[in-house]
């Protein structure tokens, strides 16, 4: 069984992987054949929390009335099923992430994610009531040139989140 499937709705809901590594380039394929989305982004776009809401804002075409914070992003990225991403799963992939190593955000911003994809990946809201919309598989994959699992392992270690080091790979849910 593959450390991660970003092709399934189930966790790790962010993971952290090597260049060019032969898992993320097949489960990428995979996820556009079944009609899901791949996204790419450049962590030099992501240096700062406003360019982090740009950016996601302008690649995933965010509504209008994204409010540009992280709560908004947590409700919009949430809210991908909409009209206009039609209940696809989506994948982004974050390239060069070893520039947001030291960016004050990181762990803020990857914490954000797991909580958005948790929410879209799920059928039922807090309250166990089913949702008004379909569950779609969504996932976030960074993409590292240099760096060790470690560094990226030790900035996102925090209460809310399980991180987990697996051979070559970073993998980051939830926790609880």
């Amino acid at each position: 069984m593959a450390v991660y499937d970003l092709t399934r709705r189930e966790e790790p809901w962010v993971v952290v992987v090597p260049q060019d590594d032969p898992l993320l380039a097949r489960q990428l394929i995979a996820l556009e054949e079944q009609g899901g989305l791949v996204f790419h982004l450049s962590a030099e776009e992501l240096a700062t929390p406003e360019g982090v809401f740009a950016a996601f804002a302008r690649t995933l075409e965010f509504p209008g009335y994204f409010g540009r914070n992280w709560d908004a992003m947590v409700d919009c990225l949430d809210d991908l099923h909409g009209s206009w991403h039609g209940g696809r799963g989506i994948a982004v992939v974050i390239g060069d992430a070893d520039l947001l190593l030291d960016a004050g955000h990181l762990r803020l911003f990857v914490s954000v994610l797991c909580q958005a994809a948790a929410r879209a990946n799920s059928a039922v809201d807090s309250d166990g009531e089913p949702w008004d919309r379909p569950a779609i598989a969504q996932h976030f994959a960074f993409v590292s040139r240099t760096a060790s699992t470690g560094d990226f392992a030790s900035r996102l270690i925090g209460d809310d989140l399980k991180v987990e080091v697996v051979g070559p790979y970073v993998t980051v849910s939830l926790d609880g």
